[in-house]
């Protein structure tokens, strides 16, 4: 039996696209589509930060996403899904390139390698909700905004384009983590004395290796020593503070 498996390269993806699609510059908190709009399309973030939020019919709001470049959504347009389950927003001046529905159909059903292409993204999202959604029964919320903080910087992760941490806010942080923003701010200062963190003068985060050794070996973050590593990932200005 082959041990290879299947990856998803965003480079790759929009190659095969080509030249059908369309690109557009989105302006710091401009929608790209809303929850209820009709979903016709999905779509690739080649700079800049998106997140995505549910809301309820009674108005409470979550974020059920931070995206950053290589990453893909609306994917829900190909299934029977006829209206957007979720407002995407761009965080920060982003670069978004629009493949409609129609055209993704044709690819896939005309090249196999298209279509290899986008059955690895599929995996890897659902690999991914499915962590989530053991990481919400099984872990506390100190570590869900541990592992948060980790999957936002792509952390280890070397199939992921850049090391970009997109603007979000400690309530955004919150609402993905399932906690109050009272708990994510004792939470970030607890990892910031414990050397996990750092903020930089110009407000820039640096997430240092300890918190991946901690998440990693299920350690309780109050006794993980501080960063042994070189810090790897240094996160732009944004508002966590």
């Amino acid at each position: 039996m082959s041990r290879r498996t299947l990856t998803f390269n965003s480079r790759n993806f929009l190659k095969r696209i080509g030249t059908q699609k369309t690109t557009r510059e989105y302006q710091d908190q401009q929608v790209v589509y809303a929850q209820g709009d009709a979903a016709d399309a999905m779509f690739h973030i080649q700079n800049g930060s998106v997140k995505l939020v549910v809301a309820s019919p009674r108005g409470k709001q979550a974020v059920i996403a931070i995206l950053g470049p290589g990453d893909v959504f609306g994917e829900g347009c190909l299934a029977k899904q006829s209206l957007r389950m979720s407002t995407a927003t761009a965080i920060q001046p982003s670069t978004i390139a629009c493949v409609k529905k129609g055209i993704l159909v044709r690819l896939i059903h005309r090249e196999p390698a298209f279509a290899k292409l986008f059955i690895s993204y599929l995996l890897s999202r659902m690999v991914r909700v499915e962590e989530d959604f053991v990481d919400r029964l099984f872990n506390f919320s100190e570590k869900r905004l541990a592992r948060i903080l980790l999957l936002l910087t792509h952390f280890g992760n070397e199939s992921r384009d850049g090391n970009a941490f997109p603007r979000i806010n400690q309530e955004q942080l919150a609402q993905m983590v399932g906690t109050t923003r009272s708990r994510v701010s004792h939470f970030m200062n607890k990892f910031r004395k414990l050397g996990f963190i750092d903020y930089n003068g110009n407000g820039a985060l640096t997430v240092h290796s300890g918190l991946l050794s901690a998440v990693l070996h299920d350690q309780p973050l109050g006794q993980t020593p501080g960063h042994s590593h070189p810090p790897q990932t240094v996160v732009p200005p944004h508002e966590l503070r």
